[in-house]
C-alpha cells in the first residue's frame, strides 16, 4: 500500500518521457496520489490551495518554464529572429545594450522575466544572433559562445543591481540589517539613492564592454 502512494511520481516520469502535456501530467499525478491516500476532494483542494500559496515564487518559475518551452516550440526564438532582420543596421553589441536598458528599468520593479532560461536563451540571444548574421555572414562557434555569455551577463549584471532599486526587496533588507548591526541605521528608501548611480554605472560599463568585445569579435569572427 504504502507503494501505491508512490504512483504520482511514476505517472509524471512515465508522462515526460513521452512528452505528453506537462500541466495535465502533474494535475493527474497530483490527483491520483490523493485518491490513492484517501484525501477527499475537499482536502485535496485546500491542499493544493495552500501549497500554491506557500510555494508561489517556485509555482511562478515552472509555469514560466512551462509556457517559455511550448512558446519555444512553436517559433518563438525564429520569430525573435525574423524580427531583427527588420533592423538592417543593428549589431548583436546594441541588441545587448537596449536589453540592458531594458532590463534595467524593469528590474527596478522587481519585474522578472524568467531569467537567463526563460527569457534571454529564447528571445534575447535569437535577436543578438539574428542581427550578428545580418547581410548574410556566417558567424564561427566562437562567436555564438560568447554572444550566449553576453546575453547571459548583461541579464545577470542589470538583475542583480536593478532589483536593489526596489524598496523592500530581500536583499535591501538584508543590507538594512547588517548595516542596523554595525550601528547604522538607513532607511530603505536612502539605501535606493545610493544604490541608483551603482546600477547605472555597472549596466553602462557592461553596455560599453560587451559592444566593444561584440565590434572586436564581429571583425574576427564572421565570414
Amino acid at each position: 500500500m504504502e507503494l501505491l502512494k508512490l504512483l504520482g511520481i511514476l505517472i509524471v516520469v512515465i508522462g515526460f518521457v513521452l512528452k505528453l502535456d506537462s500541466i495535465l501530467i502533474i494535475m493527474i499525478a497530483a490527483i491520483v496520489t490523493a485518491l490513492v491516500a484517501g484525501m477527499d476532494p475537499v482536502t485535496f483542494l485546500e491542499t493544493l490551495g495552500s501549497s500554491f500559496v506557500a510555494n508561489r515564487s517556485m509555482c511562478v518559475f515552472v509555469m514560466v518554464m512551462v509556457v517559455t518551452g511550448t512558446l519555444e516550440r512553436n517559433g518563438l526564438k525564429q520569430a525573435a529572429a525574423n524580427l531583427m532582420k527588420k533592423f538592417k543596421n543593428a549589431s548583436a553589441g546594441v541588441v545587448l545594450a537596449i536589453y540592458g536598458v531594458f532590463r534595467l528599468v524593469f528590474a527596478a520593479f522587481n519585474v522578472s522575466f524568467g531569467g537567463v532560461a526563460g527569457f534571454v536563451r529564447p528571445i534575447v540571444l535569437p535577436m543578438a544572433s539574428a542581427a550578428a548574421k545580418k547581410n548574410g555572414k556566417k558567424i564561427s562557434e566562437k562567436y555564438e559562445e560568447n554572444l550566449k555569455g553576453m546575453a547571459s551577463g548583461m541579464e545577470n549584471i542589470a538583475w542583480f543591481f536593478g532589483q536593489v532599486l526596489f524598496v523592500g526587496t530581500s536583499g535591501m533588507i538584508l543590507v538594512q540589517s547588517t548595516l542596523a548591526g554595525l550601528g547604522y541605521n538607513v532607511e530603505l528608501v536612502d539605501l535606493m539613492k545610493v544604490q541608483i548611480p551603482v546600477a547605472i554605472i555597472a549596466v553602462a560599463v557592461a553596455i560599453v564592454y560587451y559592444y566593444l568585445k561584440d565590434k572586436q569579435l564581429s571583425r574576427k569572427e564572421t565570414k
